[in-house]
């Protein structure tokens, strides 16, 4: 009997013993979960000498020719070899033939190529689960959970590496990407933000590292108000997507109190992203972002015959950074201050004129925010500052309320949103709100973690797939970038040379 009929043969016998076991006074008497894990864990191993089977099989039938390698040298002279695999069901032996010659270095492995086998032992099932655990949850989950659902183990620093391997061609991904436009007639929007990560102190950028390495912690097991600022490294987050226009009027935005249910009336549905995608770099610096992101917009329309929105939270450097690489790429954008940013402002501002929990506020806040989106913006910073005065409030009393005129009147130029919404252009930033928050703080956040420059980007990489709803593309590519390198890079004119086999 052939090895590899010896596997399915012990395959099926045990699944003959699985059954007999479902069928027995034993499993009658069991529950439906206890079957379930019983299943389970011997189902396993029957899909592991399925797949060992299958493996003999292969290499069973391979059949020795020489081979020319990428130096133009043919070898000839077959030697048996073998390798570990160690997969979703458990370890599993490859064995396959190695081309040589005597006078020349290193063997040929066609088999290899063709089953593209990793460069270490973790098969890409098992590379897919550690991926798919990562994007989720901490490391530390991810070891169990693997061990809890297949018949492999991965210690923790080899998941890491994993990790870091998973995510290295992410940026050929989208160099090479073709982007189709849902509609030429959408809006394409860009915005940019920022969130903090917990680092490792080596890790951290040089300014922020030397105040780290200079601050002694008041406390041995616990961070002290005050010291966290030195442990964070800023993640530059980008997004870019497309939008439907959706022409709008200040009222379907806010109004009078007494118009609420005309103002629900005439609100439309919110029209959906499309062809979002989101990212984030702790490595990168924002300029470099902020580029990655235009150049992006680029391909989604070369011939700049869209309109291009920027939304910003009215960040000086930010706002800086984005006219100069605007200027660069030679396209007109039109750039909106994020409304949630300017009413968290009005409402400091009514703090200075209203009692706490005062309803009047409510009023004064809405009132205001109507007038700006009329096109008022003026209007409201003066007016504000006159109340003050009339109320004869002091320095301190007035403080919030003069820094909120003061902002409305330096980016004025930002607040156009009658002609935004007349346009039809979003004026909120909820997307990378969003992103800062689902793509980095949920999962680089986790209590405790601290993390390295090269694994807290390989995982914000991967999370940036999964949020973009890519992963799935991004895994046949990483794949045919790996039988490259780790195979066909090492064959004459770069490609496999088919196996003959035995009929």
């Amino acid at each position: 009997m052939t090895t590899y009929s010896l596997d399915f043969a012990r395959a099926r016998k045990r699944l003959d013993e699985l059954k007999q076991h479902l069928t027995s006074e034993e499993a009658l008497d069991a529950d439906h979960d206890d079957i379930e894990q019983h299943i389970h864990t011997h189902g396993q191993e029957i899909l592991r000498l399925m797949l060992q089977g299958h493996l003999h099989y292969r290499a069973a039938s391979e059949v020795a020719e020489p081979i020319t390698g990428v130096d133009g040298q043919t070898r000839a002279t077959p030697r048996d070899s073998s390798r570990r695999l160690l997969s979703l069901f458990g370890k599993v032996t490859v064995l396959r033939l190695s081309l040589v010659d005597r006078d020349l270095p290193g063997g040929l492995r066609p088999l290899d190529a063709e089953l593209n086998l990793p460069a270490d032992s973790y098969s890409f099932g098992l590379r897919r689960r550690v991926i798919d655990e990562v994007v989720r949850g901490s490391y530390d989950d991810l070891v169990q959970r693997i061990s809890d659902t297949t018949a492999a183990h991965v210690p923790k620093r080899q998941a890491e590496n994993l990790v870091l391997a998973a995510a290295q061609d992410f940026q050929g991904f989208y160099d090479t990407r073709d982007f189709q436009s849902a509609d030429p007639e959408d809006v394409l929007v860009l915005s940019f933000d920022g969130k903090g990560v917990v680092m490792l102190t080596r890790d951290l950028r040089e300014a922020t590292r030397k105040k780290a390495e200079q601050s002694k912690p008041k406390l041995d097991h616990r961070v002290s108000p005050g010291e966290k600022p030195n442990r964070k490294r800023m993640a530059q987050v980008a997004t870019v997507y497309e939008v439907s226009v959706q022409v709008r009027e200040p009222a379907d935005i806010i109004g009078p109190a007494e118009a609420v249910e005309e103002r629900a009336r005439r609100r439309k549905k919110r029209p959906r992203t499309k062809n979002k995608r989101v990212w984030a770099s702790l490595v990168e610096d924002p300029l470099k972002v902020i580029d990655d992101a235009f150049h992006e917009a680029l391909l989604r329309d070369p011939q700049f015959q869209r309109r291009w929105v920027v939304l910003v939270d009215g960040c000086g450097h930010q706002l800086r950074r984005i006219r100069r690489v605007a200027s660069s790429y030679g396209v007109e954008v039109f750039i909106v201050l994020d409304i949630i940013h300017v009413v968290e402002k009005l409402w400091k501002a009514a703090w200075c004129l209203f009692e706490k929990g005062d309803p009047a506020a409510d009023a004064w806040v809405s009132t205001r925010l109507l007038r700006m989106l009329e096109g008022r913006v003026s209007g409201v910073a003066g007016g504000m500052r006159r109340s003050a005065t009339l109320r004869e409030l002091t320095a301190t009393q007035r403080e919030k309320l003069d820094d909120c005129a003061s902002f409305l009147v330096k980016h004025k130029a930002l607040l156009d949103y009658a002609e935004a919404l007349a346009c039809g252009y979003p004026i909120a930033t909820g997307v990378i709100e969003g992103a800062c928050r689902h793509l980095v703080q949920d999962r680089m956040g986790i209590t405790g973690a601290r993390w390295s420059l090269k694994g807290g980007e390989a995982v914000l990489r991967l999370r940036a797939l999964y949020a973009s709803g890519d992963l799935q593309e991004y895994r046949v590519f990483h794949k045919q970038r790996e039988l490259e390198r780790n195979h066909l890079r090492h064959f004459a004119d770069h490609e496999l040379q088919h196996l003959r086999r035995v009929a």
